[in-house]
């Protein structure tokens, strides 16, 4: 398969290398000027734990191949697009004259409804998938992360089609196993507050990098978190199809916490994958707990301890201490 990742962060270049050693060919979109400011190679140093539940290092540097332009009659199979969810409208509008042949792999948070998210791309065209991998560049370049040994795909309640598929199968051949959530748009959005309660934290601390092996503020995290449960019945979410996915919420947070803190610390790839989260201008968890408070406003849920962390994530210029 002939597979474009779209853009250059850390999800695209970690599958993307997992995918192209699979034997898929696999190039980067990126924007005029920036394949000659990245180089020829990606420097990785990943735990890898596809095959090993502790993870085996993978210390390399990765020849990649860039283009800088996308005509409409490119021959991808594939096009990856794994970007900020606030970034998911521009993309789309990129890539909706410049499709092709493609399948669209949206591979990342959703907030707003999945088929309102896509914009202009054709709705038969889309896989929907979440990757199981993270980590960070850092000031030397080399990309520090993880890779789990799954991945998630899910629909928006039919079957899959050949085109998802087919995509499910590249992965598969890339040694993953795949985990299927046919509710998608609601395991979205249980990640997506999920991922805003300890964003409030890691804010509130600096970067998500501090909460590793920090029990107290990790449970505030969950707290957090468990508070924004009825945000998403409020949209509409029957949590009673999601009981997996807020397991972890409605747990006892005095029994979690310290087990959550206990895997940032000591078990490898969590802990690399929250050490490489250490950036605090990163404007992506300041993006979803934005998006999270002003629609929780909106539907009138109260969400005391993501309002109380506000002033860690408000745009420049907001008075709110």
């Amino acid at each position: 398969m002939k597979i474009l990742m779209f853009g250059r962060g850390v999800i695209a270049t970690i599958y993307g290398w997992v995918l192209q050693r699979a034997g898929h060919e696999v190039e980067f979109y990126v924007r005029p000027g920036r394949a000659a400011a990245y180089g020829d190679a990606v420097d990785l140093d990943l735990f890898d734990t596809r095959h090993r539940v502790r993870g085996q290092r993978v210390v390399e540097k990765w020849p990649v191949r860039y283009r800088e332009t996308l005509e409409p009659d490119h021959d991808f199979d594939l096009i990856v697009l794994s970007v900020p969810h606030h970034r998911l409208p521009e993309a789309t509008a990129f890539l909706a004259p410049r499709l092709g042949q493609a399948t669209v792999l949206v591979f990342g948070n959703v907030w707003a409804e999945p088929l309102d998210a896509i914009g202009d791309l054709p709705s038969d065209r889309i896989a929907w998938g979440f990757p199981q991998a993270g980590g960070g560049f850092g000031a030397d370049g080399v990309l520090r992360g993880a890779l789990l040994p799954s991945v998630v795909f899910g629909t928006l309640g039919q079957p899959p089609t050949d085109r998802e598929r087919a995509v499910r199968q590249a992965f598969r051949e890339a040694g993953l196993r795949v985990k299927e959530r046919p509710d998608f748009r609601g395991w979205l959005w249980v990640h997506f507050v999920s991922d805003a309660g300890l964003f409030s934290q890691g804010l509130r601390r600096g970067s998500l990098s501090e909460l590793a092996g920090a029990a107290r503020d990790l449970r505030e995290g969950l707290l957090a978190g468990r508070e924004l449960l009825p945000l998403l019945q409020a949209r509409g979410l029957d949590l009673r199809r999601q009981r997996g996915g807020v397991l972890l919420f409605r747990a006892p947070a005095w029994l979690t916490a310290p087990v959550l803190a206990w895997l940032t610390a000591h078990f490898e790839p969590v802990r690399v994958n929250f050490a490489a989260h250490s950036d605090p201008d990163a404007e992506e968890p300041r993006e979803v707990c934005r998006d999270v408070l002003a629609e929780a406003r909106r539907l009138g849920i109260s969400v005391p301890r993501l309002e109380a962390a506000e002033r860690y994530f408000a745009p420049a210029g907001t008075d709110r201490a």
